[in-house]
């Protein structure tokens, strides 16, 4: 049986955890880098993931480490020269986690999925409920279709992670409705995302969701943005039935503002998200109430 090592730059939620996965993780004194020892496995390859473009320097260093244990290939989603292969489960992301599509149409300044992956590609579908495609809404219907009636057949509620409100459909929630559903992601990149996400939530309110599923990746903190902005943005989210959550831009070296950082924290939980929004409706109502008490004694 062919033997790999995988090893991750960086450690994240889907990184697998099996013995053959080492990742780095931590911060400062308590910072784990993946290096051999006396006690790694004797392995056919050694793989180096890379999901971040900033961590390729990283990479190139591990391929260092790793070369006396086995040949060392490296790749992943952080080399924009290196469009994705068919995906395997549990290889490169752990077992829960898919991937049925790689690509994406639109051609966003900030992300580099299309500058990877060209043109919209529909991989084999295999079994998990976390799909990670970049753009699920974007591929055919019979796609779309199979992926549902895989989820359906899963033990645990589904979870989507890419999908495009601009996209979104009532054929689309049909399926939703019919799908143990734990959560709906969707994103507030643009100010032209807006209008999309105004009219997808106003249709999965109808459906009966709302924001204990409904959840929304706001980009915050780029080159052109401002708190104020960033706060009105994630906060627009929340009115219209989306829990927000920040996604903080970084520059290509990976570089993020410590004050960006510290804006983000609370809108990265979704308890101290909630708290926020709810006592901005409390102002708002507030400053509501107080117009009609002046306009009253006005007349």
């Amino acid at each position: 049986m062919h033997k790999i090592i995988r090893v991750f730059p960086t450690r994240t939620a889907a990184t697998p955890d099996d013995l053959l996965a080492f990742s780095c993780h931590g911060l400062g004194k308590k910072h784990v880098c993946a290096v051999p020892s006396m006690f790694t496995p004797k392995v056919d390859e050694v793989h180096i993931s890379v999901a971040f473009s900033w961590d390729c320097d990283h990479a190139e260093w591990l391929a260092e480490q790793w070369k006396h244990i086995a040949p060392v290939k490296i790749g992943g989603p952080g080399y924009s020269n290196d469009p994705g292969s068919s995906f395997v489960p549990g290889m490169y992301m752990k077992n829960g986690f898919v991937i049925t599509s790689r690509g994406c149409p639109n051609r966003c300044w900030f992300c580099s999925v299309w500058k990877r992956e060209p043109s919209l590609i529909e991989l084999p579908i295999t079994d998990g409920h976390i799909v990670q495609d970049d753009n699920l809404l974007a591929c055919s219907n019979q796609h779309i279709e199979a992926v549902f009636q895989m989820l359906q057949r899963q033990p645990q509620r589904a979870e989507l992670r890419g999908l495009e409100a601009r996209l979104l459909r009532e054929w689309h929630i049909e399926l939703f409705l019919k799908t143990r559903i734990d959560s709906l992601w969707f994103a507030y990149d643009e100010p032209d995302d807006l209008e999309p996400l105004v009219n997808a939530g106003k249709l999965l309110k109808a459906a009966g969701f709302n924001c204990n599923k409904m959840y929304c990746y706001v980009l915050v903190g780029h080159p052109k943005d401002t708190m104020g902005d960033a706060e009105k943005r994630l906060y627009r989210a929340w009115k219209e039935g989306f829990m927000p959550f920040a996604m903080l831009w970084r520059n290509k070296k990976g570089y993020r503002d410590p004050e960006w950082v510290t804006f983000a924290w609370p809108w990265c939980r979704p308890a101290a998200a909630r708290s926020i929004c709810m006592k901005n409706d409390m102002e708002a109502e507030k400053q509501k109430l107080t117009t009609v008490c002046r306009n009253s004694l006005k007349v």
